[in-house]
């Protein structure tokens, strides 16, 4: 079966970045260490240990830095026809602050995935990493970017900030323009509810929630009636909870619909629509489960299959979803459904 893969993380070392990065910053990496700001709360990123040891056979390259090794271990394992690169570093996942420096490191680290994935293998696409923190900058980084066809996605990492508030607005407005999807994924920093939990365990059960507040910020701030062309794919969060969030938000969109005019369609609609949701992590489950989960949403159109390659957790297409799963459906998860959301993946025709 024809497979795209709607999350690979590929990953560069800071030092890989400077000859792409304006000189004028290189100091604050080479001279003065800065490293990303995730203040995560955890002894380690994760309980996992963040990668499946086998990619990172060295033992000091964390993974997802090995194009040969991604190829074999993933590219080539399962015949995946189309990946899309979602990346590791992220300025909008980052505090706010420093806004030229970060803004400068995200067009320095397309131009790093330009070069050295998505030219080195015609199967690979990219996305372009913005700044969500200042959005006219982004705007400019996803205009720049969108000039090679080979970017098919604008990539948003969450911090602790609803992408839906106005000010984000022309991050959206430019993906809208140049048919890209807005793909956005969690962080290690994206909070809970109640902010921070004890365990890794906690916190990684309620990823959930963020894609929930996302998704809501989006719809009723009015992004998706003010932007009908664009897609949004929310990454890494599952797919479970979306029959719940489209029964609660339709019932307060009945309820409270005067207070937001401007959203035209039920909120079930918009999702069915305009947003679609990556599966890993998957839940393990029968088939006649998932089936159910399904219908409940109202379409099987909204799931796209994905790997998390190359993280602990990762999602293998043999053992992700339950394997008796009808040919139709089967061939929707793994590749009809991201062919429709992506717009600029070329087509391809397996021999």
């Amino acid at each position: 079966m024809s497979i795209i893969d709607t999350d690979i993380h590929e990953r560069a070392d800071l030092q890989e970045l400077l000859p792409y990065l304006d000189p004028v910053w290189h100091k604050y990496i080479t001279d003065y260490g800065w490293i990303p700001d995730r203040f995560l709360p955890y002894s380690q990123p994760t309980a996992g240990g963040l990668d499946r040891l086998d990619s990172k056979p060295d033992g000091t390259r964390p993974g997802g830095s090995d194009l040969g090794l991604l190829q074999r271990q993933l590219l080539d394992e399962y015949d995946i026809e189309q990946g899309i690169l979602t990346g590791w570093l992220n300025a909008s996942a980052m505090q706010e602050g420093w806004t030229e420096f970060k803004t400068a490191l995200m067009s320095a680290y397309n131009d790093w995935q330009l070069e050295n994935w998505i030219e080195r293998d015609e199967r690979l696409f990219g996305s372009v990493h913005v700044n969500a923190w200042d959005a006219e900058g982004a705007a400019r980084e996803i205009d720049r970017m969108a000039a090679h066809e080979r970017f098919v996605q604008v990539m948003l990492y969450i911090g602790d900030q609803p992408y839906g508030g106005p000010r984000y607005r022309p991050i959206f407005e430019a993906a809208a323009r140049h048919g890209l999807v807005v793909g956005i994924h969690h962080s290690e920093n994206s909070p809970t509810a109640l902010g921070r939990h004890r365990y890794f365990a906690e916190w990684h059960t309620l990823v959930p929630q963020v894609f929930m507040s996302q998704a809501v910020s989006l719809i009723f701030n009015g992004v998706f009636d003010a932007l009908p062309d664009l897609r949004v794919i929310l990454i890494e969060g599952g797919f479970t909870y979306v029959p719940h969030l489209m029964w609660t938000a339709d019932q307060q969109w009945r309820e409270l619909r005067h207070e937001v005019p401007w959203v035209k369609r039920p909120p079930s609609r918009i999702i069915r629509e305009q947003m679609r949701f990556a599966t890993q992590p998957t839940v393990e489950m029968r088939a006649d489960q998932l089936q159910t989960l399904i219908d409940q949403m109202g379409s099987d159109e909204l799931i796209c299959f994905s790997s998390d390659y190359p993280h602990w957790d990762f999602d293998s297409p043999l053992e992700a979803l339950p394997p008796n799963l009808p040919e139709e459906l089967a061939r929707k998860v793994f590749y009809d459904n991201a062919r429709a959301t992506y717009a600029r993946l070329p087509a391809t025709v397996k021999v």
